[in-house]
């Protein structure tokens, strides 16, 4: 096996390049499954397509959230415990993190199915896009387990040393799914069904991929053995991974509670029920874009920071937080000011079908994200925190804005109509930016405290 002991010693900035920018284009990879879903649906059958996709999106999430749970709790004790040279066990925390997000996709398909039509219709489904809902989401659930094992996979990779095969391995299910949606769509005319067929295919290359990689790993030996139930390191893999899964799952309640009510203050506008529905899954896309930017720099860095803090480096620790903000306000800032600017260009990626919904999207991609910069430095803290394995202190951190933002998104269209609810970003993100600052100072006082004894010592 491996060490890793260069995570000890080579420039931080170096470090963050490698580590980053391959988790970066990873993350958007697996963004671009749905996005391009979206794109082409969007253009090949309107925006009542992009709606229904959109309610599936949600329930996608939630096999996201639960394969980050084991997959980056599995990643961040993986660093730590590299960093503290305890790597006996290492094996085993990675083939439980592997057997739960498998067994949590078999629940979430038998939840989906026996959830039917209902379910969709509880999370958002109109009568106009209830059938193609339907049609998408029946073909996506199938691949649910296999997707969730690639994903968290993933993240045991990159944690593993080997960020580019892991971005490799994201890439070539992409590529297939870009090019298999307007095949699908335009060519064979099978509408959503296609693009989710694109999709799932996609995901199995993948899958087969990141799987293939266990036989080669470089930290740890993986046999029959590791997949044995260890409670005692599904604890520590749980622990660390709860603020993962608490952001994912805070996504899905934003848009399950934000489609019900787009659909109940669209139904009394001039806009209608649906065409709010679409504008918000198509800022949400966007929104999924520059966070997953962000969320890679930091996830990209777990490794570098957990080893560093483990080994008590606490120096290193401190400049790669330095940076990791710095690069993500700098990305932010990028795309703020292009979504302010021209905003009509990425509504109109997704298909414009009329000057109404135009109008309408325009208006709301500008308001919900003219503060992301916010959103994502109060997120990058909160997986910084994971990576160190401040569990308490990373898990309410993470949810944060988006408690404030459901509370907001119910009080706020009360006064301002639907377009409160897209009022509702900016205020919340104000607010939790306020207090991860606090947090953040605080830790920051103490790794100097711990950097000067550590000197001193």
């Amino acid at each position: 096996m491996e060490n890793n002991h260069y995570l000890g010693t080579e420039k931080v900035g170096k470090l963050l390049g490698k580590f980053a920018i391959p988790c970066i284009f990873s993350l958007i990879i697996s963004c671009l499954y749905n996005i391009v879903d979206q794109i082409f649906v969007g253009n090949g059958v309107g925006y009542l397509g992009n709606a229904a996709t959109g309610v599936i999106f949600p329930i996608t999430v939630v096999g996201w959230g639960m394969s980050l749970f084991f997959g980056d709790g599995a990643a961040a004790h993986l660093s730590v415990s590299l960093g503290r040279n305890e790597t006996e066990t290492i094996h085993r925390g990675v083939g439980n993190a592997i057997l739960c997000s498998f067994l949590s996709g078999i629940v979430i398909i038998a939840i989906s199915y026996l959830g039917g039509d209902s379910l969709l219709q509880m999370i958002g489904a109109t009568d106009a896009n209830l059938s193609m809902a339907h049609d998408y989401g029946f073909i996506i659930y199938a691949m649910m387990p296999l997707a969730m094992v690639q994903n968290t996979l993933a993240s045991i990779i990159r944690a593993d040393g080997s960020p580019r095969y892991a971005m490799g391995a994201m890439l070539v299910g992409a590529v297939i799914n870009i090019i298999g949606d307007p095949l699908a769509i335009f060519v064979l005319d099978m509408g959503v069904q296609g693009a989710a067929y694109a999709t799932i295919l996609g995901q199995f290359v993948s899958f087969i991929i990141c799987a293939v990689y266990l036989a080669k790993s470089k930290t740890f030996h993986i046999s029959a053995g590791s997949f044995q139930l260890d409670f005692s390191q599904l604890k520590k893999i749980m622990a660390l991974g709860t603020s993962s899964l608490l952001t994912q799952l805070s996504i899905v309640i934003i848009t399950v509670i934000n489609n019900i009510l787009l659909v109940r203050y669209g139904a009394v506008s001039a806009y209608g029920e649906d065409i709010p529905l679409a504008a918000f899954v198509v800022i949400m896309k966007l929104f999924q874009i520059v966070l997953n930017i962000a969320i890679g720099i930091a996830a990209g860095a777990q490794p570098i920071v957990g080893y560093n803090y483990g080994a008590r480096k606490f120096g290193r620790v401190k400049e790669l937080l330095k940076l990791i903000i710095t690069w993500t306000v700098v990305v932010c800032l990028v795309c703020t000011v292009l979504f302010e600017a021209i905003p009509q260009v990425f509504i109109r990626m997704f298909g414009a079908d009329g000057e109404l919904y135009t109008q309408f999207a325009v208006m709301c991609l500008r308001i919900y994200l003219s503060l992301i910069i916010l959103t994502c430095v109060q997120k990058v803290c909160a997986i910084f925190l994971q990576s160190i394995g401040h569990a308490k202190a990373a898990a309410p951190l993470s949810v944060l804005r988006d408690v404030f933002l459901i509370v907001l998104s119910l009080i706020v269209p009360v006064f301002l109509g639907v377009t409160g609810i897209f009022w509702a970003a900016p205020a919340a993100d104000i607010l939790a930016a306020a207090i991860t600052a606090v947090v953040m100072i605080g830790l920051w006082k103490q790794l100097n405290v711990a950097d000067e004894n550590q000197v001193s010592a």
